[in-house]
């Protein structure tokens, strides 16, 4: 079993390789009658798609997602949602020179370990290409989210570049979309540019930590133990292509907090619970608190690069390989749209999880 499905309720199952025709996903349990057209996904596919800057791989493709089933007369049926995107940009070539060998860093070997073949082919399943399926899966998610709760808000951004962190007296969201980084710090952004660009120049690569903050998220979603929210968020996150860490609000950090420092210290509100800080990121014991739920996840750098690497071959040779093609000199950078992709799917699947077991009813305080 290769398990290309995630979720629980919402399920989604990506298939598809970086080289072949198309890619796509299909996904089940989506309520019926949440109004979905192409239109609805397309968006959150264009923020992802390369190309779009020459800090990102200049591969170009449209993107265009095409509804296969599971919609009917503007609205989904409750049955399932085949979507379809195609490739139309491949240049399988440029890989010829890795077909025997193995890049340093990257899941050539491992698929090869395992499976005793693999799709050198920019990749196959463990190409980001994968990622679009997963961000068109999060446009249905989301759609079903507007009308479940039409309050709530995910937005991703880039916290750090390699050694260079964002100033967080200095984040405006706003300037998000004004700048190729997803970048919340115009003046981290403007350095990030040069910074990138040097390192792009030069043939190599470089890792991203990026944040996803879902608002407006009510309390009362994920289960103790085995269904904990952080526990599927953090799975989600870690299924990234290229993601090797993964923190539920201050994460690592909190190991250096006292208790004093990391509780977060309750009031009484007018509209409920007051929490005067977040360490927790809007999780305790599993179960949303109803505070904002904060995700971070940090992306390695991009394996494929045009500096000269020590590697062996399929025979055992040893080998100094060059990967030639179009590659992210910081994957990081389209990883914002699928970290939104997956917390939308996972907070609709917890929020579907939660209304089967208590109908949505809370317990009361005050």
């Amino acid at each position: 079993m290769s398990v290309n499905t995630f979720g629980h309720l919402f399920r989604v199952t990506t298939w598809g390789e970086s080289h072949g025709p198309a890619i796509g996903c299909t996904v089940d349990g989506c309520p019926p009658g949440v109004p979905l057209s192409a239109a609805d996904i397309q968006p959150w596919l264009d923020a992802r798609k390369p190309g779009q800057s020459k800090f990102t791989t200049q591969r170009k493709e449209a993107d265009e997602v095409r509804i296969l089933s599971g919609v009917f007369d503007g609205v989904t049926t409750g049955t399932p949602i085949q979507l379809m995107i195609e490739n139309t940009d491949q240049r399988s070539k440029d890989y010829g020179d890795i077909a025997q060998a193995f890049r340093p860093g990257h899941a050539d070997i491992t698929y090869h370990q395992k499976y005793g073949l693999r799709d050198h082919r920019g990749g196959g399943r463990s190409s980001a290409r994968e990622t679009a399926s997963r961000v068109a899966a999060g446009g249905i998610a989301r759609a079903a989210l507007a009308g479940l709760l039409p309050d709530m808000r995910i937005t991703g951004y880039m916290v750090q570049m390699g050694i260079k962190g964002i100033d967080r007296a200095r984040i405006d969201l706003a300037t998000i979309p004004q700048n190729p980084f997803w970048c919340p710090d115009p003046v981290a952004a403007a350095e990030w540019a040069i910074y990138l660009d040097d390192l792009r120049l030069s043939h190599n690569s470089v890792g991203a930590v990026i944040e996803v903050v879902a608002d407006g998220v009510p309390p009362g979603l994920g289960a103790p133990l085995y269904g904990k929210l952080d526990s599927d968020l953090a799975a989600a996150m870690m299924s990234i292509n290229a993601v090797k860490g993964v923190e539920i609000g201050d994460g690592m950090a909190a190991a250096a907090l006292t208790g004093v420092e990391n509780a977060d210290e309750i009031r009484m509100g007018p509209d409920g619970p007051l929490f005067l800080s977040n360490h927790a990121g809007g999780i305790l014991g599993g179960i949303s608190s109803g505070q904002p739920v904060v995700v971070r996840f940090a992306v390695k750098p991009t394996s494929s690069i045009l500096t000269p690497r020590r590697s062996i071959d399929a025979k055992g040779t040893e080998i100094d390989l060059v990967t030639k093609g179009r590659h992210d000199p910081c994957v990081g950078i389209r990883a914002v749209p699928v970290g939104e992709a997956m917390m939308a799917c996972v907070l609709l699947d917890h929020l579907l999880l939660d209304r089967g077991q208590t109908g949505g009813i809370r317990g009361r305080i005050g």
